[in-house]
């Protein structure tokens, strides 16, 4: 018998506070799990889909940082993908993964990395995504 252990779906993705000095409005980080798979996936994309749904008119930019993200499989890339579609309009994605890390590779592999830009840190997703300069 399979058991699949929940202990990654208790995971609440939460707006992060100002990560870069004067983070700019319209913007939300959330921080993504250790692991993305199919243990969890299902169970992330409402939580992300409700941190959106809650941020103020005028919202742009949502950055996914995949930074602290040790695995992810095909179903990881599945929920960017739908997270993606299910933003608001005018509203863009940015993701922030190491670049020798796992989730940078899959992105890679995947496809999903021409489709959105994926970052080295936090502070370079807030700038390219609002068009500010460094």
């Amino acid at each position: 018998m399979d058991i699949c252990q929940v202990r990654a779906v208790t995971f609440l993705p939460q707006p992060c506070g100002p990560r870069v000095p004067g983070e700019p409005p319209g913007t939300a980080v959330l921080a993504m799990p250790s692991e993305i798979d199919f243990c969890n996936a299902s169970g992330l994309l409402p939580l992300i889909t409700a941190a959106v749904d809650q941020q103020p008119a005028g919202f742009r930019l949502l950055v996914l940082d995949l930074t602290g993200t040790r695995f992810m499989d095909s179903q990881g890339i599945r929920l960017l993908t739908a997270v993606r579609h299910r933003l608001p309009a005018g509203a863009r994605l940015g993701l922030v993964a190491a670049p020798r890390g796992v989730p940078s590779r899959v992105l890679e592999l995947s496809g999903l990395r021409r489709d959105v830009p994926v970052y080295d840190n936090v502070g370079e997703a807030l700038r390219a995504g609002t068009g500010r300069d460094a």
